[in-house]
């Protein structure tokens, strides 16, 4: 397997910072909401009993989450860190007859050993974000996935509404970091510095071509605050709850389903 210089960068801050995701995930409002509408949304399609290629699984909490409505997950990631946690929450739970797990870069997938093919495949929170070579990434998908299959991945736009609101806070490097990235913005996690990309729906639709049928699109925390924006829920109960509300009506309208911090898309394969 041989991973990018950017890749192995990122599972070196990500696998050190494994523990502390869990505890931060596990104390944030804003987080579970982000989760519940990500879970919401691949459901909708889902079919029951269904096997799901879960990339960058991190610590397992999704995988862990559809292993227990019955589906069952092959949970990859390029951090031994996070598959490491993932495991021992697994053998905690009881679900290793649910959930397996191989250590593998998502621009890798032609080496996966677990090929399938699958019902689903799933990415969550912006890892896909993690690489230059999206395109390389989604033409890997079609041998994996059989006929009807689903593809939902949750990807980090070209613009999100929240992020550029910071202008006004003086946060000038922030608010702007996707505007000028067509080079990778660079990103760290406790010291560890890394890049990031950023990509369009429309390149999403673009490289996966005709094989496959858009399913559903929408914006997350486009209204509702992202998770950086520390307190929010806790700070604004009442306007936080009535940004929800309005998030989940317009979730997949126009503007708001291409501004979010991130969006939600899926796909069906055809044939």
């Amino acid at each position: 397997m041989t991973e990018s210089v950017n890749e192995q960068a990122a599972a070196r801050a990500f696998s050190q910072q494994a523990l502390v995701f869990d505890v931060l995930d596990a104390g944030n409002t804003i987080i579970a909401y982000k989760r519940r509408r990500v879970r919401d949304h691949v459901l909708r399609h889902l079919p029951e009993g269904s096997s799901i290629l879960e990339l960058n699984a991190g610590t397992g909490e999704d995988a862990i989450f559809f292993a227990r409505k019955g589906h069952r997950v092959h949970a990859t990631d390029i951090s031994d860190g996070m598959q490491d946690i993932l495991w021992e929450k697994v053998s905690r739970e009881g679900l290793m007859g649910g959930i397996t797990r191989e250590l593998c870069s998502f621009t890798e997938l032609t080496s996966l050993r677990e090929r399938g093919p699958y019902d689903l495949i799933f990415s969550n929170f912006a890892g896909l974000n993690c690489t230059d070579e999206l395109d390389k990434v989604l033409r890997s998908f079609d041998p994996l996935l059989k006929p009807g299959g689903q593809v939902t991945l949750t990807i980090l736009p070209k613009f999100s509404l929240w992020e550029s609101l910071l202008v006004f806070k003086g946060k000038f490097k922030t608010a702007t970091r996707r505007w000028f990235s067509s080079k990778g913005a660079r990103s760290h996690v406790e010291g560890h510095y890394f890049r990031c990309w950023y990509y369009s729906p429309g390149y999403v639709i673009k490289e996966l071509g005709s094989g496959y049928e858009l399913l559903g699109l929408e914006g997350l925390c486009t209204m509702a605050p992202p998770s950086y924006i520390e307190h929010f829920a806790e700070r604004y109960p009442g306007w936080y709850k009535r940004l929800c509300r309005w998030e989940d009506r317009w979730k997949g309208a126009w503007p708001w389903k291409y501004v979010g911090d991130y969006y939600i898309i899926s796909f069906r394969k055809k044939g």
